[in-house]
């Protein structure tokens, strides 16, 4: 692995799922606390120089939603229709800024069913940096249209994270590591020293 390098004018932050209703929730391997906390350090680098910062979050349930018919469920899916009110706001932690693009999904991946590829395309983005959770769902499904709509990717290995370290690794191992650039979240600030 060499220096890390990308052009700043061609990169984007896209930020998944940090959102209360799903930060709520243990993860691992480095908890949400420390995500949570990575990201918001990314953000921030990214808003000081001028980046794109894209603000992933699943909307409320709806009849728009994905709901095939699956051998287990996501615990809680039954009641998703009673969330709290504020279970799809991005968390606080983030430091939302008026430059921030906020981009409203109802299923795993980013891209599918929003204009989240064409806002990127408009911007000259050819690199995007991921993070959030769930590594394995809402981060691997964005990386895998996002390399097949040919873009370059960097993931924050400790500002994504999953429903437990097996399925996290499994992820970064497997998936991520073919597709794009694992890094970890100093690895990635440093290109703006």
């Amino acid at each position: 692995m060499g220096e890390l390098r990308f052009e700043k004018e061609k990169t984007a932050l896209v930020v998944i799922d940090l959102q209360k209703g799903i930060v709520s929730r243990e993860t691992a391997p480095h908890g949400v606390k420390k995500v949570v906390e990575n990201a918001a350090r990314l953000a921030e680098a990214f808003r000081k120089h001028g980046m794109p910062v894209f603000l992933v979050h699943v909307a409320p349930i709806g009849v728009d939603r994905l709901s095939p018919p699956s051998d287990e469920q996501f615990v809680g899916r039954g009641a998703q229709n009673n969330q709290d009110a504020n279970w799809s706001d991005i968390v606080d932690e983030l430091g939302r800024s008026d430059s921030d693009i906020i981009i409203s999904k109802k299923q795993w991946g980013a891209f599918y069913g929003t204009d989240l590829e064409l806002r990127l395309r408009r911007r000259g983005i050819d690199t995007i940096v991921l993070c959030g959770i769930a590594t394995n769902y809402g981060v691997e499904s964005t990386a895998r249209f996002a390399y097949e709509y040919g873009f370059q990717q960097i993931f924050a290995e400790d500002a994504i994270d999953s429903m437990s370290k097996e399925m996290h690794d499994a992820s970064v191992n497997y998936v991520l590591k073919r597709i794009g650039l694992v890094r970890s979240t100093d690895e990635i600030l440093s290109v703006f020293k």
